[in-house]
């Protein structure tokens, strides 16, 4: 294929480039190929209740809805657990970047499937913070009593022996997670369909498990630059 030139580009770093760009297209193939498979997964474990929550209603007031609610008449849904659980004075600063992308996002991903962010905390509470972060797209969910967060671990209170050793846990220890979780309605049964498990995998040496990278342009962004991401990582304010 031809190549683009830049100026006053030495004719190694062309010939680099060329090596990367192929490399860069052969990963954009893997991300897809690997979106075909996860479409092609067999039916997930229906959910083990009608899930109910807390948002904000048309009017502006606090209203009970049930998980089978959200789906406003869309096949799939997504969910992403937030971290800002009760016992936190402030957010998780990964979580509340990566929103801030995805505020942008939202009101188009619900044209598709509704997108909802759920967290352990009073609804009030959560609606204060999209106001002061300025997210009007986002819908909260409030889990304050935590059956679906536990269920679909939003938080570690499930997780075995064995992998909270992996993780160095000590006992009785638990926090809120970040994860996605995506459902489809089956008629009238609704089944788990994918969650961002790698949240829970072993991390390679030096890295953060990168669970979000895929819906998170800030470490694309940094990960164009000569410095790359080093070990920086977002506040909530600068």
């Amino acid at each position: 294929m031809e190549h683009l030139s830049f100026p006053n580009e030495s004719e190694a770093y062309r010939a680099a480039r060329a090596e990367l760009l192929a490399d860069e297209i052969a990963l954009r193939r893997q991300i897809e190929e690997v979106a075909a498979k996860r479409r092609a997964l067999p039916p997930g474990g229906a959910v083990p209740e009608n899930y109910s929550f807390e948002r904000i209603g048309a009017f502006q007031r606090p209203e009970q809805v049930k998980l089978s609610e959200l789906f406003e008449g869309k096949p799939s849904i997504i969910l992403q657990s937030f971290m800002f659980g009760a016992e936190r004075d402030t957010p998780c600063n990964g979580c509340t970047h990566m929103l801030d992308a995805i505020d942008g996002s939202a009101r188009h991903v619900g044209q598709r499937a509704p997108f909802y962010v759920v967290a352990k905390s009073p609804i009030a509470r959560l609606e204060a913070w999209a106001k002061e972060r300025r997210w009007p797209h986002l819908i909260f969910l409030s889990d304050v009593d935590g059956r679906y967060s536990a269920d679909y671990f939003g938080d570690t209170s499930k997780l075995t022996d064995a992998k909270r050793a992996e993780h160095g846990m000590k006992p009785g220890e638990n926090w809120d997670e970040t994860i996605f979780n995506v459902f489809r309605k089956d008629g009238d049964t609704i089944r788990h369909v994918w969650a961002s498990e790698m949240a829970y995998a072993p991390e390679d040496p030096g890295q953060h498990h990168r669970a979000g990278d895929l819906v998170d342009p800030l470490w694309g962004l940094l990960d164009m630059t000569p410095e790359g991401r080093g070990d920086w990582f977002p506040s909530l304010t600068y």
